[in-house]
């Protein structure tokens, strides 16, 4: 991915790019973020999943058959504030077409999101999670990986078993797949699970004993992660800025009681 002259591909990747990240009218967030609110409750190397309203979004959503179809990192303060006076940026994200940018929380405001937290994670960890990100801002989506794009322009009816595999097909590089692979591997890193494959130690499948019978975990490859998986990974907590504050039901006021 060095730097080239403008060819015919990189104007006509452009050009499909632009088409994927249309947004869809009539989009209207069940609960919108708040990002005074998300700024209180995020800790660096938390993952913020997004649901989106781009017609890429639509596809990833039918392709995973989730309400999530972007993720981005929460690097707190890991970036510098900008020189103007802007607001400072804090999600590392991997966009189509723009390659590994970090963004303000307000650019997700009128979206709806859940934050994933990995269970228990070490300083240190964090750390390396943090910077592993931080470390590949500016990385490009290379723009001649045509065929990555079009199968997101033309989707097509297809099992649910080759789902996955149809995201991931032909993207080697984490720039060429969705926001999730980067993150994924982050997080491969430092041998933190999410999806774990479970197979049984070899020659121990007619064990009785619940020890001998141990289960050996195989973390899958990052480029088959999708936003979903967070979520549903039994190792990431999902936290809910409303709940973190005290929530109590009985001082919610209903319409019929005003």
């Amino acid at each position: 991915m060095t730097a080239q002259s403008d060819t015919f591909l990189d104007r006509f990747g452009r050009f499909i790019a632009g088409r994927l990240q249309v947004e869809s009218s009539g989009y209207q967030p069940y609960t919108p973020s708040d990002p005074e609110t998300l700024l209180r409750v995020l800790v660096p190397g938390d993952i913020l999943l997004i649901e989106g309203n781009q017609r890429i979004s639509a596809t990833i959503k039918y392709l995973t058959q989730s309400t999530w179809s972007h993720s981005a990192l929460y690097v707190g303060d890991a970036l510098p504030e900008p020189e103007d006076g802007s607001e400072r940026p804090r999600l590392i994200e991997v966009n189509l077409g723009e390659g590994c940018v970090a963004v303000p929380l307000s650019k997700y405001r009128t979206y709806n999101t859940r934050i994933c937290r990995a269970n228990g994670l070490s300083p240190s960890d964090r750390d390396q999670v943090v910077g592993f990100m931080v470390e590949r801002l500016g990385l490009k989506y290379d723009m001649k990986n045509i065929f990555d794009m079009l199968r997101y322009l033309f989707p097509v009816p297809m099992p649910v078993r080759w789902r996955r595999r149809a995201i991931a097909f032909g993207s080697g590089d984490p720039t060429r797949a969705i926001c999730s692979s980067l993150i994924a591997q982050a997080y491969e890193r430092i041998n933190y699970p999410i999806l774990p494959e479970v197979t049984l130690a070899p020659g121990r499948a007619s064990a009785q004993s619940t020890y001998s019978r141990q289960e050996i975990l195989h973390i899958r490859h990052h480029s088959l992660y999708t936003p979903r998986d967070f979520d549903l990974s039994p190792y990431f907590r999902i936290v809910k800025p409303t709940l973190e504050y005290g929530f109590d039901y009985k001082s919610v006021v209903w319409a019929h009681q005003a």
